[in-house]
């Protein structure tokens, strides 16, 4: 692959998001972009407009193109003048209505830009659990215009076959690349110091969930088991992240008289030290595509408990062995799970061992071969 590499060094490849903002799939695309480059490919990243808590996370090695547009759908025209303009080899879009937007703009330029269109959350909970009545059209739009697309990928083989079900594609048309997680970059990270008094030495262990402050992610859950947990072991609870349901969550907190116990310190751009030093990770959510945040535990050996949530961490977990699975929204079954966790920890070594399939560079490789795959 290096020589490969080496051979279509000077060919351009492009990542289309709508933003940088906190999520796990800007995450995931950063990450990526940063490892083509690294190997001396030619990467942009098109951003419908550039903002976001990742955005100064880019490195001089990615060219930024910034659409000044808030709405995906409006940069239709600017995203075919650049693909006419500087005709990359490949685009990858994720998102699905940067997806769709990302197959018309292709589609009216006229280019032979191989298109890599990368589902990256379970569609139909997606759709049942949005306020907004106009998701409800997506499946139509993904079955109609998706076929458009060079190569469907999706994070996980759950997502995959709730697209193919929700949106009535042919499964076999739709390949799994999971996200690229483990980099050394991540490794190092992680073993720098946190400025939280909770993580000093001596500290009762802390309880680390990390994630945007929505509904999606069920921190309330987490929240009401910690309250149980609690009441039989001294521990404390960080949740990392920003979003909607801060206030709704910070008066659960007050009501549940844990001000003293539950810290919420907002966004941080290195959530890895953290979690190198909790003592156990928990995932609440409601749904998840892949649930990235429990590989990155795993890799730093930290105990996890999860929600069994469609649709990706049973897989990451394999039903269970490499860390505690409970049905979702139960409060009592994640307080146990917790507890069991903090009495009886798993080998860090085991779960260490689980996640070289999600390294940067084998992702990176099987996405170099949809992007040059035929050329």
């Amino acid at each position: 692959m290096t020589n490969f590499v080496q051979q279509n060094k000077d060919k351009k490849i492009a990542i289309f998001l709508p933003s940088l903002r906190g999520g796990g799939a800007e995450r995931a695309m950063l990450t990526l972009g940063k490892g083509l480059a690294e190997r001396g490919l030619n990467v942009d990243l098109v951003l419908a407009k550039a903002e976001g808590h990742y955005l100064t996370q880019v490195p001089p090695t990615i060219r930024l193109i910034d659409f000044q547009e808030k709405r995906v759908v409006l940069t239709i025209p600017k995203l075919s003048r650049y693909l006419q303009q500087q005709r990359p080899i490949a685009l990858l879009s994720t998102m699905n209505h940067a997806n769709i937007v990302a197959l018309w703009a292709r589609r009216l330029s006229g280019v032979s830009t191989r298109l890599v269109v990368s589902v990256q959350n379970t569609l139909s909970l997606s759709i049942k659990n949005s306020a907004n009545r106009r998701s409800r059209l997506i499946p139509f739009l993904i079955h109609y215009f998706y076929p458009w697309a060079d190569q469907i990928v999706a994070i996980s083989q759950g997502v995959a076959d709730d697209l193919a079900s929700t949106a009535d594609l042919p499964r076999q048309q739709i390949q799994v690349i999971y996200n690229p997680v483990v980099t050394s970059e991540m490794l190092t990270l992680a073993q720098m110091s946190v400025n939280h008094p909770w993580f000093a030495p001596g500290e009762p262990p802390v309880i680390l969930g990390v994630g945007r402050l929505t509904q999606q992610k069920d921190f309330s859950t987490l929240i009401r088991a910690f309250a149980l947990v609690r009441q039989n072991y001294l521990s404390r609870l960080v949740i990392l992240g920003e979003g909607e349901e801060r206030a709704k969550l910070e008066e659960l907190v007050r009501s549940l008289g844990l001000e003293d116990a539950v810290s919420m310190p907002g966004f941080v751009s290195n959530p890895y030290a953290y979690m190198a030093k909790a003592s156990v990770f928990v995932l609440s959510s409601l749904w998840e595509g892949l649930g990235m945040v429990l590989i990155e535990a795993l890799a730093l050996g930290t105990p996890v408990v999860s929600t069994d949530c469609q649709s990706g961490p049973s897989e990451i977990l394999e039903e269970g062995k490499y860390g505690q699975l409970v049905s979702v929204g139960n409060i009592k079954e994640m307080a146990n799970a917790i507890l069991n966790r903090l009495q009886n920890p798993a080998s860090a070594e085991l779960l260490k061992s689980r996640v070289m399939n999600f390294s940067v560079e084998n992702i990176q490789n099987q996405y170099l071969k949809l992007f040059f795959d035929s050329r």
